[in-house]
């Protein structure tokens, strides 16, 4: 079987193009759009009458009559904003905003305005500048100074500048102690800040709040996984999934963590049941079929790493396990073809250059199979270097370790010295 090392699994619990939609979602009570204000002029009224009245392409039309009127007046575009960001069309309120503040950057509620389209839009780089501008003028320890501090926290968040959004997390947290929330983006930054004592001061301010808080055990579980306590990682996930047995990533989680312990026959029922809560987690049918393959049984494997590979074609995991059920089955054309796809997607794996110079050799193409072969044992000499170099903290040395190289004629492919679980990780989802 394919022997690799895992990554963490606080890589794969939460994927990153989740980000945004999470940063945007968990604080929607501030999305509020500010009033602005302007003196009374001629045709406004209209305007103002059709917006309140709900007959959106009416006050359309009566404020880019107005903008026309009057060019320098920036309250036709400023209206014209916020009828786009009603209809939650925020990158068509950008410019607007932007054209209604080069005319007069000092009316009061627009840059907020701006600020909250960017943010909404996804735009969360160009959202932070403004924050920061309002922050800067907001009076300190205000409620509109606070609101600006959870703003910039998931703005940087949202952009996995975890660091940088540990800092605005952690004030607006002290500031408000029942926002649980505010706590789990707060525990996740310090999670992927590999600040792993934070994820467990949090962890324990989220039991405080709600003792049977399935993320907080699964984020307990995670930075314990970090910090390799195998055992105490499994039992944060088995309290979590006891919790909240429907709580999304809980079974895989807990799945993933046995399989990176090779306990194969306990990891496929909870990858079994993340699927039953999601059947298109892609994850979770990546490694229950990579499960059945450590378990010998390719014929179950298959229609599941198939599916994984359809729907996310960037897991080489998957291509490599098909590769080797063709293989071992003679298919020397499609499993020639699968290992090729998982080479181009993951070159620096020691088993798919490993495989492909066995296949090689199978088919009688012996120059291709020595290439691959050296390329294996290559990669298993620079992870030996790498674990030398770990072990000795830097420090230089007098002789040169042994590399654990793929035999001529192996059985199975060689572990990397480096690699404590004999398992291989998809690529991280985009």
């Amino acid at each position: 079987m394919n022997v690799c090392a895992p990554t963490s699994l606080g890589a794969k619990i939460i994927p990153t193009r989740a980000h945004v939609k999470r940063a945007t979602q968990i604080l929607t009570t501030l999305l509020l759009t500010a009033a602005v204000s302007f003196s009374q002029s001629p045709g406004r009224q209209s305007a103002l009458a059709l917006e309140d009245q709900g007959k959106i392409p009416e006050a359309e039309s009566a404020w880019r009559a107005l903008s026309k009127a009057q060019p320098a007046n920036p309250e036709p575009y400023a209206h014209l904003g916020l009828l786009e960001a009603r209809q939650q069309h925020y990158t068509e309120a950008v410019p607007l905003y932007r054209k209604a503040l080069d005319l007069n950057p000092n009316v009061s509620g627009l840059r907020l305005n701006l600020a909250l389209a960017l943010f909404k839009g996804g735009q969360l780089n160009e959202a932070i500048p403004e924050f920061e501008t309002l922050r800067k003028t907001a009076p300190p320890g205000s409620p509109d100074a606070q609101r600006l501090t959870i703003l910039l926290g998931m703005a940087h968040y949202g952009i996995a500048q975890y660091p940088e959004a540990i800092p605005y997390l952690r004030e607006a947290a002290a500031h408000d102690q029942q926002n649980l929330p505010l706590r789990l983006a707060l525990a996740h930054s310090c999670l992927w800040s590999k600040q792993y004592q934070c994820v467990m001061d949090i962890y324990h301010e989220m039991l405080a709040l709600n003792a049977d808080s399935a993320e907080a055990d699964m984020l307990a579980g995670e930075a314990l996984d970090e910090l390799k306590d195998n055992a105490g990682a499994v039992d944060q996930f088995r309290a979590a999934e006891k919790a909240n047995p429907n709580e999304p990533n809980v079974h895989f989680g807990l799945g993933y963590l046995l399989w990176a312990q090779k306990r194969y026959p306990e990891a496929a029922p909870e990858f079994q049941l993340e699927l039953a809560n999601d059947p298109l987690h892609t994850q979770s049918l990546l490694y229950l079929g990579d499960t059945d393959l450590q378990l010998n049984k390719p014929e179950e494997a298959r229609p599941l790493l198939e599916k994984a590979v359809q729907l996310d074609p960037s897991m080489w995991l998957a291509d490599l396990d098909l590769g080797i059920i063709d293989s071992d089955a003679g298919r020397n054309d499609e499993a020639l073809r699968e290992l090729q796809l998982a080479e181009n997607l993951k070159p620096d794996e020691v088993n798919v250059h490993w495989r492909l110079g066995r296949l090689y050799r199978t088919m009688g193409r012996k120059d291709e199979a020595k290439v691959e072969l050296e390329k294996a044992s290559k990669l298993n000499k620079a992870a030996d270097e790498d674990l030398y170099q770990k072990i000795n903290n830097g420090h230089p040395r007098s002789t040169s370790p042994q590399p654990v190289s793929p035999p001529s004629d192996p059985q199975q492919p060689a572990q990397q010295p480096n690699s404590q679980q004999p398992a291989a990780q998809p690529a991280p989802q985009p």
